[in-house]
């Protein structure tokens, strides 16, 4: 579905992210973890674009997107495959819950309002929210911001859900509802490629856990292995000091 070869992304001297390659097949759920500043909501504003290169490639279901060449018609089908959910939410806020919804599905892929209103009922419904199609941004709870937010992303139908630490602006309280939801995702299939910094939770519902640190990779492996046996004795002092926080 996604594969990163090679990737680095640098400001200036700054390098932010170096040598990178991952992948993520078809129905997987993939974490990405590590202290902050590592880089990791980086490499997902590359994959959808917010983000140029420095240099590697992003291709997205076989498709180079950082080829030059590419057929921008292509470009934009897979972008749209590609759906992101980020840790403020990104409403609109002089929008119901239902337009918001309604009119990113007539922007971005020109849909008849009618079929528009239908699926952002279904998304809602999905996510729990049905009450709420009505309130506007500021009536609602952060995590509940969030569950429309999600509601929008999947509503373009996306073949890939993209989360940057979904929770992290979240009263801890309201992390559970909006976790629940991706556990939800997953049994649907939905491949999805997290950033998080909820342990227990990307250990519980991730296939493979890739973790960072100073923009490179220091190991990958299945969630078991990371967390029970990890290779890096760096990896380890990490899950320690973030496990027992």
């Amino acid at each position: 579905m996604i594969e990163l070869k090679n990737l680095k992304k640098q400001y200036g001297d700054n390098v932010v992210l170096k040598n990178i390659n991952l992948y993520v097949d078809r129905g997987e759920v993939v974490s990405i973890i590590g202290p902050s500043g590592s880089g990791k909501s980086t490499i997902l504003r590359c994959i959808i674009d917010l983000e140029s290169i420095t240099l590697g490639e992003v291709l997205i279901e076989g498709n180079n997107l950082t080829n030059k060449n590419v057929d921008k018609k292509i470009k934009k089908e897979m972008l749209l495959k590609t759906g992101m959910v980020f840790q403020t939410f990104n409403l609109f806020p002089h929008m119901s819950v239902r337009n918001n919804i309604v009119k990113t599905l007539k922007v971005v892929k020109k849909i008849d309002v009618a079929e528009a209103e239908n699926i952002a009922k279904n998304m809602l419904d999905l996510v729990g929210l049905s009450d709420k199609i009505d309130d506007f941004p500021n009536q609602l709870s952060g995590g509940q911001k969030q569950r429309v937010a999600i509601a929008r992303a999947l509503a373009l139908q996306p073949d890939i859900m993209l989360f940057d630490e979904p929770t992290s602006a979240l009263d801890p309280e309201l992390v559970k509802e909006v976790l629940d939801i991706i556990r939800k995702l997953k049994e649907k299939k939905i491949t999805m490629l997290i950033v998080s910094h909820e342990m227990n939770f990307v250990r519980e519902i991730s296939d493979r856990v890739i973790v960072m640190e100073k923009g490179e990779i220091l190991e990958t492996g299945t969630s078991s292995q990371i967390f029970e046996n990890p290779l890096s004795q760096r990896v380890k002092e990490f899950l320690n000091t973030t496990i027992n926080s």
